[in-house]
């Protein structure tokens, strides 16, 4: 968790800044790679003076209304306990509507919909920025054309290769290389905007205006290309936990805004003199002697910008797994100082996959453009939405005031969507396709779980009920501390029933323990453990951890010696039931959903790596549950 803004000394907050540089503004920072170029590149619009100026003036207006307005004044106001993203969003969003059953399951289809559609745009965003940055090589040696595609796939893998290592150490350098990216962008586009200073016009938003009445639908089509200067919009709020609202804010102001439209204005100043540099004006702005120079820090920010997308894939994996809408996956911590730092395997690999198959399959940034429109907007108007639900019944705002805040931004990013689904089959279907195929993913796993709880607890026997059966004739005690670990409250474990009927003894302590999720970012260790004595040194124990907590069972029993509770290490054991779902024909999902859930539940990572237990001293029983 970030620490409030106003106690950080001048020197830490421009260090905090700096870092939301290279995090928060990589995907942000790329898009004069490729933006404005997008506009003109099909021929709909003509780079004629006044068009030029009306799309500079909708691309300034976009930027300050979707980024200056939406997300840093509104949306960053929205954290969760100081967290930002999509889940800390749906988490406030679904807490806030609690009351209103109905309301909330559509929220968290949504909110699905939404994390399963952020997972298409961490395939586009690699492939775009790193295809975008490489076309450098058409501009200034047109000749080696063919070796894009190759060049841009060698540097994905490298990119995905390193991820096991962790970030800690080239992570440091991603904010001073953001920073020249940044400052490059603007010494770019001053010269230019110098020699033609009519460019700064297009601030003014009767520019804009009459490009859109004059065209109408040739601007509703270009504003597919247009919204690509707020990719990277989400991040701002993604990464809120990070960083804080008061770096995330100055860094916007202060470096990112102005050095954004300062190339932008400065690429359409050069297009105002020579409108044939439209084909690639972002390599057209460089000077000869620069060409080489910026050709390498293009592709070191478009490795920034596709590193920043992993991490939040990881982070996302983590929290969805642990609100239980994604199956349990093997998480890897990079840093022993950095709970943060982590590495999930088989999403590294599995967005690989996909990130080599858009870079082979659309082959430029160009064919990646409408794809990429779609991601974005979709969550943008996603959060929008859920913005709305929040202030609404979250902070009690009054109705028009929600309305008037959260509805303009509604329009634009409506209009946005709109114009994007018009390239459904120019490549908007393929992010489209990865955010369907996880929503059906992460819907099953939500409900085959709620299945299998609700057919276990149907089928439990009441704990403390059992327990003063068992103490009428009791078994033998052995010394030591069993933990049972148990799905449900008050429910008896069938690792218990399994372990008196094989091995038909009792441990000297027996703890019953069951971990809670809940839909927040952080529980302190004063919430952290719930106890409730069951007498014959048998307790209950509940344990509470938020969406970004570390499910660190070990450390949380340790509570328990304050409680007077004694656990010795070595002499403790942890029993696990290993539970293997049999589906049947009847009532519940469809047989192939619920054949899909139990080849997830068989597959998913084992809880004791999840809780951080020692595996030296796990017991796993298994049992076979039909839903």
């Amino acid at each position: 968790m970030s620490s409030s803004s106003a106690a950080r000394s001048p020197s830490a907050l421009a260090g905090l800044t700096l870092g939301a540089l290279g995090v928060v503004y990589g995907d942000i920072g790329t898009s004069p790679l490729y933006a404005l170029k997008e506009v003109f590149r099909d021929g709909h619009v003509a780079p004629t003076p006044d068009n030029i100026l009306g799309v500079l003036s909708l691309i300034f207006w976009t930027v300050t209304l979707v980024v200056s307005f939406k997300y840093v004044l509104l949306i960053l106001r929205a954290d969760n306990n100081g967290e930002g993203g999509l889940i800390a969003m749906l988490a406030l969003a679904v807490n806030a509507v609690n009351d209103k059953p109905t309301l909330r399951r559509g929220l968290m289809l949504l909110g699905l919909f939404g994390t399963g559609i952020f997972f298409g745009d961490a395939v586009i965003t690699p492939a775009m920025t790193v295809l975008s940055a490489m076309e450098g090589i058409e501009v200034y040696a047109p000749q080696y054309h063919a070796a894009v595609v190759p060049v841009a796939l060698l540097v994905i893998t490298g990119l995905f290769a390193v991820q096991r290592f962790g970030t800690g150490g080239i992570g440091k350098a991603f904010g001073p290389v953001m920073l020249a990216w940044f400052l490059t962008l603007a010494a770019l586009g001053v010269p230019h905007i110098a020699e033609n200073p009519h460019v700064l016009a297009a601030v003014n938003p009767l520019y804009a205006l009459h490009f859109c009445l004059e065209y109408r639908w040739v601007a509703f089509v270009a504003l597919g290309a247009i919204v690509l200067v707020v990719t990277g919009s989400e991040s701002l709020y993604a990464d809120l936990g990070h960083f804080g609202k008061k770096p995330v804010r100055m860094a916007w102001y202060g470096v990112v805004m102005p050095a954004l439209v300062l190339n932008y204005f400065g690429q359409g100043a050069m297009m105002l003199d020579d409108p044939a540099a439209a084909e690639n004006p972002f390599y057209l702005l460089a000077p000869a002697w620069a060409e080489i120079p910026l050709f390498l820090l293009a592709m070191a920010a478009a490795t920034v910008a596709s590193q920043a997308l992993l991490t939040a894939a990881f982070s996302v994996t983590k929290q969805a797994t642990q609100l239980g809408i994604l199956p349990r996956l093997r998480i890897v911590h990079t840093s022993v100082t950095d709970i943060g730092q982590i590495y999930v395997p088989f999403v590294n690999w599995a967005l690989f996959a996909l990130v080599v198959l858009a870079v082979g399959f659309f082959g430029s940034s160009s064919k990646l453009a409408g794809a990429y429109g779609v991601a974005v907007t979709i969550d943008m108007t996603i959060t929008t939405v859920m913005t709305f639900f929040v202030i609404r019944y979250g902070w009690r705002y009054p109705l028009l005031l929600c309305l008037a805040a959260t509805g303009v931004f509604f329009a634009i990013d409506l209009t946005f969507l709109g114009s994007n689904l018009l390239k459904l089959t120019h490549g908007g279907w393929f992010p489209l396709l990865i955010g369907v195929a996880m929503f059906m993913l992460m819907l099953t796993w939500k409900q085959g779980r709620k299945q299998l709880s609700d057919k276990l607890r149907e089928d439990a026997i009441e704990l403390p009920a059992f327990l003063e059966a068992v103490f009428i004739n009791p078994p033998t005690r052995v010394s030591g501390t069993a933990v049972f670990l148990a799905a449900e409250k008050g429910a008896t474990p069938n690792a218990l029933l399994h372990n008196l009927k094989h091995n038909k003894v009792l441990h000297e302590q027996n703890i019953f323990v069951t971990v809670k999720h809940h839909e927040v970012p952080w529980i302190g260790f004063d919430k952290r453990c719930e106890v409730e004595a069951l007498g014959n040194n048998c307790w209950q124990v509940v344990l509470h951890f938020g969406f970004k907590n570390e499910p660190d069972v070990p450390e949380a029993l340790e509570l328990l010696k304050q409680r007077g509770v004694q656990l010795e290490d070595m002499e403790t054991s942890y029993f696990l039931s290993r539970d293997i779902v049999i589906p049947t024909i009847g009532s519940g999902m469809a047989l192939w959903r619920e054949k899909l859930f139990a080849s997830m539940h068989r597959n998913a990572a084992a809880a004791a790596d999840f809780l951080h237990l020692p595996t030296n001293r796990i017991v796993e029983l298994g049992s076979k549950v039909e839903i």
